[in-house]
């Protein structure tokens, strides 16, 4: 047996964390759109020293929402970065997308993109071009 600790564990650790002290009911998209909000209300009011943490903890609880509500994974993207993986077609990193809204607001809203999510994946996929090397 390992002592080294998964890291899966502490992300979805922090996204129940989350949704407890949150006070929402389910890894679904009322709780995406309760977390929406909350960001709204976070706007502007993070200390710089605590934005990295609370952008983290958000990005956990919306990640776990895409990993229970369209049947994604948690994964590693190309570039290393942490974030799901959907249909085999898809990277989203949640945390981008937490850290987006808190930057730009409603016009970045998480509810808005996780509502965009079946549009997405009912999409066919881009072909290759055949004639880029």
């Amino acid at each position: 047996m390992s002592d080294i600790p998964n890291p899966l564990d502490a992300v979805l650790n922090a996204a129940e964390q989350v949704r407890q002290q949150l006070n929402i009911q389910a890894f679904d998209a009322e709780g995406v759109a309760h977390l929406a909000n909350f960001i709204e209300a976070q706007r502007g009011k993070l200390a710089p020293a605590e934005r990295e943490g609370v952008v983290m903890a958000l990005g956990c609880f919306l990640g776990q929402c895409l990993v229970q509500v369209y049947r994604g994974e948690w994964a590693t993207g190309k570039d290393g970065s942490t974030g799901i993986g959907l249909a085999n077609r898809f990277f989203f990193n949640p945390f981008y997308l937490v850290n987006t809204q808190l930057n730009e607001g409603e016009s970045a809203s998480v509810a808005a993109f996780f509502a965009s999510v079946p549009r997405r994946l009912a999409a066919p996929p881009v072909a290759r071009k055949s004639w880029i090397s």
